[in-house]
């Protein structure tokens, strides 16, 4: 008997359902999100997939509060993001631009765990395709079995037969369900895809990962419910011309969303950064140069290094240019404001570029600091000492603010043989642990600017 079909309309940002099309959407207030899908009416008394058995109120005094048995993955970076490994039962969510290696992270990954079936369902790649991957990486485990299959169903049938301890399913937009008639990746098939496999996971006990595709916005492609049903959102980040990628953590509920994994692709696969400051300087760090200094950063609570360069010239075209890479363009003019208001210095008509060394996106105000002596030091074309590093907030009224976790971008900053580093004054008040590196506070752009460059 074939089933009914009728005509819905989703949000494409929440996954709000209505019968009619609607300019804005009641559920988040977006505009022109509603997308017509045609999906076919499920009979009466079908029997969902998963996780159906009855269950009952139980008093919170009766919870037994036990630790989340984990499951250690071979990756310590990724092991760090997670919170310490998968934990058992939960869904966890991986998205990020196409080539940037999320694949790739996940097969090296699972083939190095022995003791586990693993089951990795593809519905991007042939099995071939996969093979020649293992062999590029360099590993290959009788254990993990590859499944070349988009219909939900099937993948069901086969999870089944293997009984796997560890489920992989990319991507999950192109996973799609006989009972809805849309095609894979809509918004109904994302989220009804990811609810079965959500309740296969929390019945049967085994961790599943999703490979999720992302948007030219950048966000996770389908609806944001998609990001709701999941225990753990990652994010892969990186810019595909360099070879180094950022593993955050968007969401995570067994654990915090304050660490990252740094990674360098290399030709067998991706490989772990231990010593990211060390990968973001330059290797000429005896030479002096203008428009450079180091700034100490943290992502998450992972401070690290990193290297800016600035170039100030006399605008040639009459209009001076404001070029960024890696930092904010909108910071980067109150900056410029702040020192031709407060600091008396006259930038209004010379062109500024300003590079963050390494390829990556900088968005902590404690860099403030290092940016304007960059700047200032191609202005006067004076080299700063490359045993310096800079740390704090610059204000409207160019005073330099206090920044979080000091202690650690000063400690960072002397294991990495640096002599001398710039902060705040009073922000390293009442911190414990003696530093021998030598501290100066400053409390204004001028006072750090004299300290560089009067002789």
């Amino acid at each position: 008997m074939a089933l009914k079909t009728k005509t819905v309309f989703f949000c494409s940002s929440c996954g709000h359902e209505s019968s009619k099309w609607l300019g804005r959407c009641p559920g988040c207030g977006e505009w022109n999100t509603f997308v017509e899908e045609k999906v076919a009416a499920a009979p009466k008394g079908k029997r969902q997939r998963g996780l159906v058995t009855p269950s009952r109120p139980i008093r919170l005094s009766e919870i037994e509060s036990l630790d989340e048995p984990r499951i250690p993955l071979p990756s310590k970076e990724l092991n760090r993001v997670l919170g310490g490994g998968l934990v058992a039962g939960s869904l966890t969510l991986i998205g990020g631009e196409p080539g940037i290696g999320k694949s790739t992270l996940l097969l090296q990954n699972i083939l190095s765990i022995r003791n586990r079936t693993i089951l990795y369902v593809s519905g991007e790649e042939s099995a071939t395709q996969l093979k020649l991957r293992a062999d590029r990486i360099g590993k290959v485990a009788d254990n993990t079995f590859i499944l070349c299959e988009t219909s939900l169903e099937g993948i069901f049938t086969q999870i089944e037969n293997v009984n796997p301890q560890l489920l992989v399913v990319d991507s999950i937009q192109t996973i799609a369900s006989s009972d809805i008639e849309s095609a894979a990746g809509s918004v109904s098939q994302v989220r009804e895809c990811a609810a079965s496999l959500l309740r296969y996971a929390k019945q049967s006990g085994v961790p599943v990962i999703l490979v999720g595709h992302i948007n030219k916005d950048g966000a996770i492609a389908g609806p944001k419910v998609l990001e709701h049903i999941v225990d753990t959102v990652l994010q892969f980040e990186g810019d595909r011309q360099y070879l180094y990628r950022i593993l955050r953590a968007i969401k995570n509920r067994f654990g915090s969303t304050n660490e990252i994994g740094i990674y360098e692709m290399v030709e067998r696969g991706l490989k772990e950064v231990t010593n990211p400051s060390e990968m973001l300087l330059s290797e000429n760090r005896d030479e002096e140069m203008s428009g450079i200094t180091i700034g100490v950063t943290t992502e998450g609570v992972r401070p690290f290094l990193v290297e800016i360069q600035a170039l100030v010239s006399s605008a040639a075209y009459g209009t001076p240019q404001r070029s960024v890479t890696g930092f904010d363009q909108r910071r980067l003019n109150m900056l410029l404001a702040v020192l031709e208001k407060r600091a008396r210095f006259r930038l209004a008509q010379k062109d500024v570029f300003l590079n963050v060394a390494g390829g990556l996106k900088i968005a902590d105000p404690a860099m403030d600091l290092a940016v304007v002596s960059a700047i200032m030091s191609s202005n006067f074309d004076m080299s700063i000492p490359r045993d310096t590093a800079f740390v704090g907030e610059v204000g409207l009224s160019g005073e330099i603010r206090t920044v979080t976790r000091v202690d650690q971008r000063v400690a960072e900053a002397q294991k990495l043989g640096f002599k001398r580093i710039m902060v705040p004054k009073g922000n390293l008040k009442g911190v414990k642990g003696t530093f021998t590196i030598e501290i100066v506070e400053v409390g204004k752009v001028e006072e750090c600017f004299r300290r560089l460059f009067e002789k």
